[in-house]
């Protein structure tokens, strides 16, 4: 326990404070247990970090724990906390809980026994609260951690610190958006940059080596953490890569499910299932039509990267220009909102607002006669009439 602690020590005295992430700011942390869900990368680690380090507590009172250390192989989580509590411990951080068995069981336990003890943990996007034992999902607060807005990204390159805008700003014609930004603010000059680069935080420490790191972490999300997936078959993870190979050089696409399934060797029976556990590893999109229930595996409409650093990361050269517009629309429209595919126009989202995306020259003609309908262009920096610059999506978080 005291190597644990002077660890704990260690990482939350080393963390940077200079750039934070949105969901810092967002987490009730009056909560007594809190989890937060992310995809490998996007930063739930460090985010925990500078949480801990803002408390301004002895390391016998706030402690942060990565379960992938040794000692969790021969010492509980409910062993390891009821010692921590018991020396004086409030706050308890958990990271990547998912690595370990029967974790949701043990962190109840540890919260009802103790009710006096703040329990956070992590784990990767694919963990289903509701589905764990325990009945945890009663009890915890959830949140998930997404990657990098571009409004982020422009902030942790010490470009400009922008606010989050909402999309009912976004669309209202009587804003005048360009009054929220500097009059030397050039929008769209690091756009293409965060296209291929500023998805995952870790951009920063090696920009060369960038998509070769993405690949390796798109082989450790499909090799480890699927791992943890209930009807997840482990031999079928090279297939996956291959599916995935598949699905970032071709998209956004309709599929057909039985051509994609013989093209990556995964049955025909388990290809809907498969690409449902892709999306929960955020390494895809799957956008279905509008008015539809997903409650269950259905066949999308569409298939999307999960970002357009993937893409990138997939495409060894430079990825199409419309699927990089589309595919940056929905992944941060997604954050906040429902999104679907209409009969007109490629975006749905919460069944108010249509969205046609484009270039400079993208006519209205496919949506002219729908009522809340805008077009999204590129190389574009201000809103005009119903033309939205694309890149304004990024400030929605």
């Amino acid at each position: 326990m005291n190597d644990l602690l002077e660890l704990s020590e260690k990482y939350i005295g080393q963390v940077h404070l200079t750039f934070s992430r949105y969901l810092l700011h967002e987490i009730n942390w009056n909560n007594r247990l809190i989890g937060i869900k992310g995809a490998r990368g996007t930063g739930k680690t460090t985010l925990l970090l500078q949480w801990l380090r803002s408390r301004d507590l002895s390391p016998g009172e706030a402690a942060y724990f990565s379960v992938d250390e040794l000692y969790f192989t021969t010492h509980s989580l409910v062993e390891t906390g009821c010692e921590f509590y018991n020396k004086g411990g409030k706050i308890i951080v958990f990271d990547e809980v998912h690595k370990y068995l029967n974790w949701a069981g043990e962190i109840k336990n540890l919260y009802d026994r103790y009710n006096d003890l703040k329990i956070i943990f992590t784990g990767s996007s694919i963990i289903d609260i509701s589905k764990q034992e325990g009945d945890l999902s009663r009890r915890a607060i959830v949140y998930e951690l997404f990657g990098l807005s571009y409004r982020e990204y422009l902030q942790m390159n010490g470009v400009i610190d922008l606010k989050a805008i909402k999309l009912e700003e976004i669309v209202n014609p009587k804003a005048n958006i360009r009054s929220l930004f500097p009059a030397a603010f050039r929008p769209i000059e690091h756009f293409e940059s965060y296209l291929a680069y500023g998805y995952y935080p870790f951009s920063a420490e090696d920009l060369d080596g960038y998509h070769l790191r993405l690949r390796q972490l798109m082989r450790l999300i499909i090799e480890f953490d699927m791992a943890e997936l209930k009807g997840f078959d482990i031999r079928n993870a090279k297939k996956m890569l291959q599916l995935v190979t598949i699905i970032g050089q071709q998209v956004p696409f309709k599929p057909n499910l039985i051509k994609l399934a013989e093209k990556s060797q995964i049955h025909r029976n388990s290809i809907s299932s498969y690409l449902f556990f892709l999306e929960e590893a955020r390494l895809i999109r799957l956008l279905y039509p509008s008015g539809i229930s997903i409650a269950t595996l259905q066949k999308p409409e569409k298939i999307f990267m999960n970002n357009t650093n993937l893409m990138y990361a997939l495409a060894f050269g430079q990825p199409d220009k419309g699927s990089l517009r589309e595919t940056f629309l929905f992944n941060q429209l997604a954050v906040r909102h429902r999104v679907r595919q209409p009969k007109s126009g490629d975006f749905e989202v919460d069944g108010n607002y249509i969205f046609e995306v484009g270039g400079r020259s993208k006519s209205q003609k496919q949506i002219s006669n729908l009522s809340n309908a805008f077009v999204v262009k590129d190389d574009m920096e201000f809103p005009a009439g119903n033309a939205i610059p694309l890149w304004l999506f990024g400030l929605l978080y």
